[in-house]
C-alpha cells in the first residue's frame, strides 16, 4: 500500500509534498496510518487530536496515544478539550453534529494561527460510501451522491482511493498499533449500522462492489461537472445585472429549457434556497410573490423573476436637511442643493423648486401607504401606490424610492418626479436645484 499511496500522493497531490501538512489524528487506525504513510514520504507534518470528553478515561488514553506517537515521529503535537454534551445541547444538535463543528471550526483555526497549507483526514472508500448511502436514504440530488471531496479548501483526503480492508492489512502486516473506539461498535448510530450490518451483505452479494461503487461516483462527478459547466452558460445567458446587483431572470427563457425546477434549481442553489416547491410555483404565481432564503430574495415581477441580496431594514430611516444644509448623504445616493439664477435642462436626477415655498428642515424618508403628490404637469393628486403602479414598477424599485418632503408635503419623488405645488413659476424668486449623484 505505501508504493500505491506514494504514487497517488506524486501524481495527484504532489502538492502536499512542498506544503506544511496537519493530520487530523483520532488514533484509530485509519488516522495512524495516514499519519505513519505521509512521515514515510517524509512530509512536513504533524497532527492534531481532538479529545470530546465522551468517554471517559477512553478519551484520555485515545489522547496519550496519539501524543505519545508524535513523540515517536519528532512531529508536533495539538490537541483540544471540547465539552461536547453542552455544546449540542445549546446548539440544538446531534452528539455526531456537534462533533463535527467543533473539530472542523479548530481544524480551521488551527491552519489560520499555525499557517497550516492542508489538513489531512483519514476518510477512505468505505467511508465515501457510508456517506452516499446515508444521502441516498435522505432523498438527495446529485450533489449529495458525488461522495466526499477529495479536496475541499484546505481538507484534503489522501485515503480516499483505498478501503478500510487496504488500510488494516497495511496497519497488521507493518505491526502498527491504533485505538479502537468503543463507539464504533454500536449500531444506534445510522453510519454503524450501514457499516456493520448494510455494506457487508453488499459486498458479499458481489465482491467488486467497493471498485463499480468507486466507478460510479467518478461517472456522477464527471455529470456534476458537466451540469456546473451549463449553469454558468446558461446563467451567463439569462442573468441581466440591474441597479443595486439586482438580478433579473426572465420566465419564458427558464420555460425554454422543458425543467423549470431543475433549471431553477441549479440557477439559485447557490443562493441559499431549499424550498424548491415553493420556487417551482413563483413562476405562475401572482406578481409580488416573494420567497426567501437565509441571504437572497427572490420575487415575482410580471413576466421576470428579481433576485437580490437582503440587506439591513431601512424602511423606517429618514433624514432631515436643514436649510444651511447644501449636502445630504443617502442610500440612494448624495443629495446636492443649489441656489441658481435660472433653470437649465431637468431629468430624474434633477428638479428645480421655488425655495419660498419650502418648509424647512426638509425631511427624506421612505414612502408610505397612503403618501400622495400632485404629479408635475398634471392636474390633481396621485396616489404613490398607484403611481408606482402606472410607472410599472417591481416590488424592489418601490422599496428603494425615497422621498423628499417639506412637511407632510411630497416635493419630489427622489429619481422620478417632482411635485406640481413646488414647480418654478414666473412669480418665482429664489430658485434651488436640487441633484441626486449615486
Amino acid at each position: 500500500m505505501l508504493q500505491e499511496f506514494k504514487n497517488h500522493i506524486t501524481s495527484n497531490l504532489s502538492f502536499l509534498l512542498r506544503g506544511k501538512v496537519l493530520v487530523a489524528c483520532s488514533g484509530g487506525v485509519d488516522s495512524i496510518v495516514l499519519t505513519r504513510l505521509c512521515q514515510e514520504l517524509h512530509m512536513n507534518i504533524g497532527v492534531a487530536h481532538c479529545n470530546f470528553g465522551l468517554r471517559g478515561d477512553e478519551s484520555n488514553r485515545d489522547q496519550k496515544f496519539v501524543s505519545e506517537l508524535a513523540e515517536e515521529l519528532d512531529i508536533p503535537f495539538l490537541v483540544k478539550h471540547f465539552d461536547t454534551n453542552t455544546y449540542a445541547k445549546n446548539h440544538g444538535l446531534s452528539i455526531q453534529l456537534a462533533a463535527r463543528e467543533l473539530r472542523y471550526e479548530w481544524f480551521e483555526e488551527l491552519a489560520k494561527l499555525h499557517s497550516i497549507d492542508f489538513i489531512l483526514t483519514g476518510h477512505h472508500t468505505d467511508d465515501n460510501l457510508e456517506t452516499f448511502l446515508i444521502n441516498l436514504s435522505r432523498g438527495t440530488g446529485i450533489d449529495g451522491l458525488t461522495g466526499i471531496p477529495e479536496i475541499n479548501d484546505v481538507f484534503v483526503r489522501p485515503l480516499l482511493p483505498f478501503t478500510r480492508e487496504q488500510i488494516l492489512n497495511y496497519a497488521t502486516s507493518n505491526s502498527i498499533e491504533w485505538r479502537e473506539d468503543s463507539s464504533n461498535s454500536s449500531t444506534k448510530y445510522l453510519r454503524n449500522k450501514l457499516r456493520h450490518e448494510v455494506i457487508p451483505q453488499l459486498k458479499l452479494v458481489n465482491p467488486q462492489f467497493l471498485q463499480n461503487f468507486n466507478k460510479t461516483l467518478s461517472h456522477l462527478n464527471q455529470s456534476s461537472d458537466f451540469i456546473s459547466s451549463q449553469t454558468f452558460v446558461i446563467k451567463k445567458e439569462l442573468f441581466e445585472v440591474l441597479e443595486n446587483n439586482t438580478i433579473r431572470i426572465p420566465i419564458n427563457r427558464v420555460r425554454d429549457f422543458g425543467n423549470p425546477r431543475a433549471c431553477l434549481y441549479y440557477l439559485l442553489r447557490d443562493y441559499g434556497f431549499r424550498a424548491w416547491d415553493d420556487i417551482e410555483q413563483i413562476i405562475t404565481a401572482q406578481s409580488g410573490k416573494q420567497i426567501f432564503s437565509e441571504t437572497h430574495r427572490l420575487i415575482k415581477d410580471r413576466e421576470c423573476l428579481l433576485l437580490t441580496e437582503l440587506t439591513a431594514e431601512v424602511s423606517d430611516c429618514s433624514y432631515t436637511v436643514p436649510e444651511e444644509e447644501n449636502i445630504v448623504m443617502i442610500p440612494s445616493g448624495t443629495l446636492k442643493f443649489k441656489e441658481v439664477t435660472e433653470m437649465s435642462q431637468t431629468d430624474l436626477t434633477t428638479v428645480y423648486v421655488d425655495k419660498r415655498k419650502l418648509k424647512y428642515p426638509l425631511i427624506v424618508r421612505k414612502w408610505q401607504e397612503g403618501d400622495y403628490f400632485y404629479p408635475l404637469g398634471m392636474k390633481g393628486k396621485k396616489k404613490l401606490s398607484k403611481y408606482f403602479k402606472d410607472e410599472k414598477l417591481s416590488l424592489l424599485a418601490k422599496e428603494r424610492v425615497w422621498l423628499l418632503c417639506s412637511g407632510k408635503e411630497i416635493v419630489w419623488i427622489i429619481n422620478y418626479r417632482a411635485d406640481n405645488r413646488y414647480k418654478i413659476t414666473p412669480q418665482t424668486e429664489e430658485l434651488l436645484k436640487i441633484t441626486i449623484h449615486r
